[in-house]
């Protein structure tokens, strides 16, 4: 198993971009890149609070667990 990012979903559902994300949030631009693109390495606490704060949305709906591929990814 594996937590896969589903921003991406989120924010293109709302019609926001990355940038717009990062400003509400008040969070790095490429922070939110990387959750966006899903390849975050660590999830800080501070930063998933932040986004669901200000999204209105819970973990599960920015965090999922995935299975993991068979070429080991």
């Amino acid at each position: 198993m594996r937590v896969k990012s589903t921003l991406k979903q989120v924010l293109d559902e709302r019609k926001l971009s990355i940038s717009k994300c990062a400003e509400m949030c008040s969070l790095p631009k490429e922070t939110v890149r990387r959750m966006y693109n899903d390849t975050t390495m660590q999830y800080q606490r501070d930063t998933l609070g932040t986004l669901c704060k200000v999204l209105n949305v819970s973990i599960s709906d920015i965090l999922a667990l995935e299975e993991k591929k068979d070429d080991g990814q």
